[in-house]
């Protein structure tokens, strides 16, 4: 497995460069000029996502350089398998899952070639979209449990034209049985066959719950978040024991305070 940690220091804001042309707004065209017929499109706070240390908000530096290094290693040995669906999850809570499976989401859809798609696969306790500083009506769980279309819960980032996000909206009751449902299975595979050139990451509970458990199965990958100085041996053991059977590409040492990127 492959290492990668990273400081959550303070950096100097400055007006990011990141952003692609702007879009209007869920059918692909092509990933030069994508056009979206469905899809929201929202206009995101570059200010409020520097905050919440978003790499959207920040210029280039070496805070989004670590994940840019981390989407290189993860494309690699997912396209060498020939994989398209990854779940970010953690041995438990507070390790940083939400905000790296948002990251690198979005360092992958900044390569030319590539789109991707962050799907909230927490139904208990969603929080892609209060990262991204947005207010959706319907959420993941709305689709499962009401029928909600997709094209009615998917998000476009304005100017991000080729990153797209299905977010949650509030925390579902009977978030463990959705999860292993038949309806989440077949949406799984629905996101991963659609188009060719998607990258889809999910953002899941962490692994003390059944809800990680049920839905590690539907993924081709997994990557593993731990925090430093925090995650102890035996639950990083634990947690690579309850992962058996789904491959695991990447190991996120998150929270690192010597101000560096390592590599190991």
């Amino acid at each position: 497995m492959e290492s990668i940690g990273r400081a959550f220091g303070q950096q100097q804001y400055q007006d990011s460069t990141l952003a692609s042309p702007q879009i209007a707004g869920s059918d692909l065209v092509s990933l030069e000029n994508i056009q979206y017929t469905q899809t929201k499109t929202v206009v995101l706070s570059r200010e409020f996502l520097r905050r919440q240390r978003v790499i959207a908000g920040y210029s280039p530096c070496d805070f989004v350089d670590a994940y840019k290094i981390l989407r290189t290693r993860v494309l690699h040995k997912m396209r060498e398998q020939g994989w398209n669906t990854l779940a970010v999850t953690s041995p438990s809570a507070g390790c940083g899952k939400s905000l790296t499976a948002i990251n690198l989401a979005l360092s992958i859809a900044l390569e030319v070639h590539q789109t991707a798609l962050l799907a909230d696969a927490n139904l208990r306790d969603p929080t892609v979209h209060r990262y991204l500083g947005i207010d959706p009506a319907v959420g993941l769980g709305d689709h499962l449990t009401d029928n909600v279309p997709l094209p009615k819960i998917l998000i476009n980032p304005k100017g991000i034209s080729r990153f797209v996000v299905l977010p949650g909206k509030r925390p579902t009751f009977n978030s463990s049985e959705l999860i292993a449902s038949p309806r989440m299975a077949q949406l799984v595979q629905e996101l991963k066959h659609r188009y060719p050139s998607r990258f889809v990451v999910f953002d899941l509970p962490h692994l003390g719950t059944a809800d990680a458990l049920s839905f590690a199965p539907y993924v081709d990958a997994a990557i593993l978040v731990v925090e430093e100085g925090k995650t102890t041996q035996q639950e990083l053991s634990r947690a690579i024991a309850v992962l058996e059977g789904t491959p695991l590409v990447g190991l996120v040492l998150n929270k690192a305070d010597n101000g560096a990127v390592k590599q190991t």
